[in-house]
């Protein structure tokens, strides 16, 4: 019976007694929870330096094409259109027959012209039979001084007249000539303005428009630059880093709108003498061959001028974040925790974003696990040190 009983109370005891270190668990739980929660995992991200890089700069600008040459075609003479000798868009070359008045006034006006010089030529074979018959009746003093020398001065107007004569006729025999209208540059020309029949307006007032013509090749590529970027220039030039475009033809690199590299090459030829006060901007100008009469006048592309050569970091453009209306790129600080770092963008080279702000050269920037949600600034990560390499060589090189 006591042996039951001593049992009984030492089953008590033990459970007594893991009742009170469970009790002591839960509360020295409640007491840290710290202890209860392990750290979460660092994320992995591959990180590298920015490249160091010697190269060539290239400042982007929109703009559009221009002709070299442009001429307004206006008849020189008047009188009604009697043949259009071109199809309208095509190529024409300087000299070839383009309209054609109706040249009937004109060529009467030239045989009137030849009949006048024979009559003012008539009138001077007899004033000069005059006066030779005059000159021995002189010598003999049958006849005065006075008469002979009326005599000589009417032979004098008569040759005038001729020369005056002579004159209108080649005046009426440019009027012919003009009756055709000609191409005075080579180019391509526009549609007509007027058709057949129409009467033309000729002379230097109020002439009236019959096409346009403007040359292919070579092609004006004109674009406008800011302020800040001329004294950029200006400064470039001063220290003889780079020569103005005034003085040097600076190349240059022109990309349509439907092309990922700047396939079209050339070279400055002008730079405006003054500012436009309203934009505050200057106007350049580059002139391109244009063999395959690919650029047309008034097509819009982008241009990219040498801007100097420069030692710049490199960085891949799958770093680079849009944060609203500014770029960034992720940072690994020495405590390996991502820092949100701003940067200004420059152009593309060898593949990859040259960055003109921003960054350091022990800079350790993320180049992969950006993509990566998690990935946000203030976030500690487990970096991989990896390596920026150019990808590929670009029209730019």
């Amino acid at each position: 019976m006591q042996t039951g009983i001593s049992r009984h109370n030492s089953q008590c005891r033990h459970s007594v007694a893991m009742a009170l270190m469970v009790a002591i668990a839960f509360m020295t739980s409640q007491a840290d929870p710290a202890r209860s929660q392990t750290a979460p995992p660092a994320f992995p991200v591959t990180v590298a330096t920015p490249l160091l890089k010697h190269i060539k700069t290239w400042d982007e600008y929109p703009g559009r094409f221009e002709a070299v040459a442009r001429v307004e075609l206006r008849p020189r003479v008047s009188g009604y259109v009697d043949q259009v000798n071109f199809k309208e868009g095509s190529t024409v070359k300087q000299g070839d027959l383009l309209f054609t008045l109706d040249k009937r006034p004109f060529e009467i006006a030239v045989e009137s012209a030849k009949a006048e010089v024979a009559r003012a030529k008539a009138q001077v074979d007899f004033a000069k039979a005059d006066v030779d018959r005059a000159a021995p009746l002189v010598e003999s003093k049958a006849l005065s001084e006075q008469v002979f020398e009326q005599r000589r001065s009417t032979l004098g107007v008569a040759e005038a007249q001729v020369m005056s004569a002579a004159a209108q006729l080649r005046s009426a025999q440019l009027n012919l000539e003009w009756a055709e209208v000609r191409a005075p540059i080579s180019g391509r020309i526009s549609d007509k303005k007027i058709d057949v029949g129409n009467l033309v307006l000729g002379g230097q007032v109020n002439s009236t428009l019959m096409a346009t013509i403007v040359t292919t090749d070579p092609i004006h590529f004109v674009f406008d630059a800011s302020e800040a970027d001329y004294m950029r220039y200006a400064r470039l030039n001063q220290s003889g880093v780079r020569p103005s475009s005034r003085v040097a033809a600076n190349p240059v690199r022109v990309k349509l709108a439907d092309e990922s590299e700047w396939s079209h090459e050339g070279v400055m030829d002008f730079v405006d003498n003054a500012f436009n006060q309203r934009s505050g901007t200057i106007r350049g100008r580059a002139i391109l061959s244009n063999k395959d009469d690919l650029l047309t006048p008034g097509l819009f592309a982008r241009i990219a001028l040498y801007g100097g050569d420069v030692d710049a970091f490199l960085i891949p453009d799958t770093a680079i974040i849009s944060d609203q209306a500014r770029k960034i790129v992720y940072t690994v600080n020495a405590d390996d925790v991502i820092a949100a770092t701003p940067v200004t963008l420059g152009q593309m080279y060898e593949g990859l974003r040259v960055i003109k702000a921003g960054l350091k050269a022990d800079d350790r920037v993320v180049i992969e696990g950006v993509a990566n949600p998690a990935v946000r600034p203030g976030t500690k990560v487990a970096p991989t040190n990896g390596t920026i390499k150019p990808v590929e060589k670009t029209a730019q090189n």
